[in-house]
């Protein structure tokens, strides 16, 4: 089903992982931003578009995951875009012979076979530093930053107020980090991106959860750099989405929690006796 959260601007929300895909109207037809999850997800989402006259006429994926570059050839084959880097990082995992086995086996078990793999990650990658989707609708600043994922992009639609945000700014998912580079101040640096062009968004849709109104864009923000800050500094965040004020369902976001203590744990620990290694 699809809601709409501002003028022309409509979100379909899977059942498992609560992924929002966006839809925004254009002249001609429709962009379509990270569909997912299932086959009868896409297919009710494409069946929904097909019903109101609006055909897919082009795709963006916000970043890499396997739960943001599905499709659905019952969308049709428009044009699907990505940052450079997202592409490249889906191109060289498709250059694997066994890619599609090694997908398979991180879907989420509930799902494992109903998530369709034969268009996944079919990604065009947009010339490095390419600020606009080239498309005939409303326009559409990406906002590429280095958090989370190789070549994430957040996508600020300008006339109607929207920040689709990735997986980042979301309700029910703490922040989750890349494991290449300096995963802390690479997030860090990603908000304060993210914090330079959505001043003035009305509506924050995160790839994750709930869909936030006026005010939300900021206060979630404060949120994830608080949770990152409680990590970078070795202290236990004070964050609704982890513990017992945890959304019914996603207490499993607790254990993700954990798993981010204990690999900056040792990171920090591996620096520490490089350092004093060092004559």
């Amino acid at each position: 089903m699809l809601t709409q959260v501002a003028e022309g601007v409509l979100v379909h929300q899977s059942a498992l992982l609560e992924n929002n895909a966006v839809v925004v109207e254009g002249a001609d037809g429709v962009l379509l931003v990270d569909p997912g999850l299932t086959g009868d997800e896409l297919a009710c989402l494409a069946h929904d578009l097909a019903d109101s006259g609006r055909p897919v006429v082009a795709g963006f994926a916000t970043h890499p995951d396997w739960d943001h570059v599905l499709w659905h050839a019952e969308l049709g084959d428009a044009p699907r875009y990505g940052t450079a880097r997202c592409a490249e990082y889906l191109r060289d995992l498709r250059s694997k012979p066994d890619w599609k086995t090694g997908v398979a086996e991180g879907l989420p078990p509930e799902i494992a076979g109903e998530v369709p793999l034969d268009l996944f990650g079919l990604i065009t990658g947009l010339p490095a530093g390419t600020t606009r989707i080239p498309w005939d609708g409303p326009r559409i600043r990406i906002v590429e930053h280095p958090a989370h994922a190789p070549g994430h992009a957040a996508l600020m639609i300008e006339e109607r107020s929207v920040l689709v945000a990735g997986d980042m700014l979301s309700d029910v998912l703490v922040p989750m980090f890349d494991d290449d580079g300096d995963p802390v101040e690479d997030y860090l640096a990603g908000l304060r991106v993210i914090e330079d062009v959505a001043a003035d968004a009305d509506v924050v849709v995160p790839g994750h959860g709930s869909v936030g109104g006026a005010g939300a864009v900021r206060a979630r923000i404060d949120l994830d750099r608080a949770y990152v800050h409680a990590l970078r500094d070795g202290r236990a965040p004070d964050d609704p989405r982890i513990g017992p004020s945890a959304k019914p369902g996603w207490e499993w976001v607790s254990d993700l929690h954990a798993g981010h203590s204990q690999s900056l744990a040792r990171r920090r620990a591996s620096a520490s006796r490089h350092d004093t290694q060092l004559p």
